[in-house]
């Protein structure tokens, strides 16, 4: 029985216990390691020195558990396990592993504490340790939160090094001379008079030994991966076409499938007439679902076609019709009643803004906007009487097997999920309907491989988009300085959406809703951030940087609209109120970057944003010129706080990406309800950015903080702020609503 099932999820750490759900679960097993999932699959002649390394006399291979979904992670985890393993990155295998509990991740834990990540206090280190072992303790694999380059690094760095010293005494035990004296390279170990003992000969005789675990970490001096400008492994297949991802794989005997689900999202089906398609060519079976339809056909595209015949019945929506509804409820959600947590509130904010003869006022909104990554959802599911199988690519691949057996009544060790490369996520394969529409399907036909894939429009349709939100800010200044700033942010909690559907629900305030803003880092003298949560209308879920892609849109742009009524430089007085040290060196990392201060022509503009997610700080500066067609973006400048890049490509990649993903949705993407359906169906509608619209890109990777942070997500939530404030400079228009498009046009 899986640990999800015996282990509640609120969970508290008291001394040296996990107290969960009551029960105590004390120092042995917060203390204890998981078991190695790849010892009980072990041949004769395999060495498997911990989750992560294996080598026989095949060769090397080394497990990347954290799921790849374009942003690199398989390569990086290959990195960290090679620098110290002493292996080059052509010498080795990468297999994302089976689903288990020695893959939990801690460095989730960061995010999941009420505190401001630079808070080092003895409260906030308490409460991130807590959550740490409550991660532990559930076996909590999950890729998410810009997390996987924390949680690896150094737990895969050590899991490198215990399997180089282990094939040192290895080789020790077979000469008689003393490890210390041996040195490796390249996969091999270098006795002192320079014969090379491959890794793949000593196999054997290191799956004899206990595991060398008193290892030290080599000095970055000797580095010669990390922060090396390497090829990430997937670069040639990608590039050349050849890479597999979910949507390309086949296996043996497999029909295809799709699903048309109620597009009123979460609703159910009354009824349906699928007379025409019984009778379309390559229609083998069609299945009346509770909440859909699908169709098991010899090709996807007849499967799509038979779903277009069949004549639905639809339940209505359990949220609002209209899209007006959904804006009156957010609207209606700025009261006492709906007050989820004051998340700062530093000074006398009510008596400064009522002695104030200088007060601003402004209202934002965001959008709900969906995920759209280019791979629709999909998987292959086999089931038969005790075991299923499936291939999908997931970001929660452990709790998505034991979802599976509480859907078909089965044990967790009966289901088996083979994690695939994601053609991009962006927080959409942290969901579960592609896993559990495959699993009805495939248990119609049991024993016969389906592959189901969405249509583009049913991936549209089917989303859990970002949270739709709206803020209130008031704010004063005096004497060309912001004195007083007080935002009131109102949104759909997409963590309580989420973890709702997973029977998970959250126990108390939801960080998330304020996110970017309540962390902001400034002194405001007079500071309060306020955050309302508004009742679930459309069901949401975590998209690229969750709440920090509205609620750091609301606080920048509030705070650069005061600083303008200030008649302040928005760098100047950024660097003034600026009260840490990371945010000073990025906000001073882009001024210099993007030479601020120069003289603009007319209708050039520049804006900067600051907004702190998953602990990283990250300064934007955009650079825009309004000509006679409409705004062109012109540069854009990044600075980043990691405090280590692992892999230098790969982060300036993930960096310009986000900055890409934030403009194009600031400047072209919601998603509107109407009739209970989201209208918008396809990327004609949610278009993003277009390539001739993409601006040139700068990166700077600041690395003076000890802690090892991720920039999946990060770099996203300055975007849009940033393009607002620059787009005001160049025209005079002050942009309080996305997307942009509304208000100005975009060449």
């Amino acid at each position: 029985m899986g640990r999800g099932k015996t282990i509640a999820r609120r969970s508290f750490l008291i001394g040296s216990a996990v107290i969960a759900g009551g029960v105590a679960f004390g120092t042995y097993l917060v203390k204890r390691d998981p078991d190695n999932p790849l010892t009980a699959r072990a041949a004769p002649g395999d060495a498997v020195f911990n989750p992560w390394v294996k080598i026989n006399a095949e060769g090397i291979t080394l497990i990347t558990p954290h799921t790849d979904l374009g942003q690199g992670a398989a390569s990086m985890q290959a990195m960290l396990i090679a620098e110290e393993l002493d292996v080059d990155l052509d010498q080795i295998t990468t297999i994302p592993g089976t689903p288990a509990g020695a893959y939990y991740n801690t460095a989730l834990a960061a995010e999941a504490v009420p505190f401001r990540s630079n808070d080092q206090s003895f409260a906030a280190e308490a409460m991130r340790s807590t959550m740490g072992a409550v991660m532990k303790v559930l076996g909590a694999q999950v890729t998410g939160g810009s997390t996987s380059v924390p949680d690896s690094f150094d737990k895969l760095r050590t899991a490198g090094a215990v399997a180089r010293e282990t094939l040192k005494a290895a080789a020790s035990a077979q000469t008689g001379i003393d490890a210390v004296l041996l040195k490796t390279e390249r996969g091999a170990v270098i006795l002192p008079d320079g014969v090379r003992m491959e890794y793949t000969d000593l196999a054997a005789g290191a799956a004899e030994l206990e595991p060398v675990t008193d290892v030290t970490l080599r000095d970055p001096s000797q580095w010669r991966l990390i922060g090396k400008r390497v090829e990430r492994m997937d670069i040639v297949a990608k590039s050349t076409g050849t890479q597999t991802f979910g949507i390309d794989l086949k296996v043996d005997g497999m029909v295809q499938a799709s699903v048309r689900m109620n597009p009123r999202k979460g609703a159910r089906l009354l009824g349906f007439d699928a007379a025409r398609a019984e009778e379309m060519r390559g229609v083998l079976q069609i299945i009346g679902l509770p909440y859909g339809v699908a169709v098991i056909a010899d090709n996807t595209w007849r499967a799509f076609r038979a779903l277009d015949a069949i004549d639905y019945d639809w339940d209505v929506a359990a949220y609002p019709a209209e899209q007006s509804g959904h804006w009156a409820e957010v609207e209606a959600s700025f009261t006492p009643e709906r007050l989820d947590k004051e998340w700062r509130h530093d000074g006398d904010v009510d008596s400064a803004l009522s002695e104030s003869a200088e007060v601003v006022e402004a209202e934002y909104r965001a959008p709900y906007v969906a995920h759209q990554p280019l791979e629709p959802l999909g998987a292959i599911a086999k089931v038969t009487a005790d075991r299923v199988d499936i291939w999908v690519a997931h970001q929660l691949p452990g709790f998505a097997e034991q979802r599976i057996a509480k859907r078909l009544g089965m044990e967790t060790e009966q289901i088996h999920l083979h994690n695939q490369y994601a053609g991009g996520s962006f927080g959409h394969r942290l969901e579960f309907d592609n896993i559990d529409v495959a699993v009805d399907i495939a248990r119609e036909v049991p024993g016969t491989p389906v592959k189901l894939t969405f249509s583009r429009e049913e991936d549209f349709a089917q989303d859990y988009n970002r949270q739709i939100g709206m803020a209130r800010g008031r704010g004063a200044h005096a004497g060309g300085k912001v004195t007083a700033l007080d935002l009131d942010i109102a949104t759909v909690s997409a963590s309580r959406s989420q973890s709702g559907r997973l029977g998970a629900p959250v126990p108390g305030p939801d960080t998330q809703i304020a996110a970017g803003a309540w962390n902001m880092r400034y002194a405001v003298p007079d500071l309060r951030v306020r955050a309302y949560a508004v009742p679930e209308l459309a069901p949401t879920s975590s998209w690229r940087s969750v709440g920090a892609s509205t609620a750091g849109f609301f606080a920048e742009s509030f705070l650069d609209e005061l600083i303008h009524a200030a008649g302040a430089d928005p760098m100047a007085e950024r660097l003034r109120l600026v009260n840490d040290d990371d945010a000073r060196r990025v906000l001073e990392a882009v001024a210099e970057m993007s030479n601020w201060g120069a003289p603009l022509e007319p209708g050039q503009g520049r804006g900067v944003a600051l907004v702190t997610s998953f602990g990283v700080p990250v300064a934007e500066v955009v650079e825009v010129t309004a000509t006679d067609r409409g705004i062109k973006i012109d540069r854009v400048w990044v600075a980043a706080e990691v405090g280590r890049v692992v892999d230098p490509v790969t982060f300036q990649n993930n960096v310009a990406g986000g900055v890409v993903w934030g403009l194009g949705h600031a400047m072209n993407s919601e998603i509107t309800y109407k009739d209970g359906r989201a209208e918008q169906g396809n990327y004609h509608l949610s278009e993003g950015m277009r390539l001739h619209q993409c601006p040139e890109i700068e990166v700077r990777a600041l690395e003076n903080n000890p802690n090892i942070r991720g920039i999946g997500e990060p770099p996203v939530p300055p975007a849009a702020p940033a393009l607002a404030n620059a787009i005001f400079v160049a025209t005079g228009i002050r942009l309080r609503e996305m997307p942009f498009f509304k208000t100005v046009d975009f060449v």
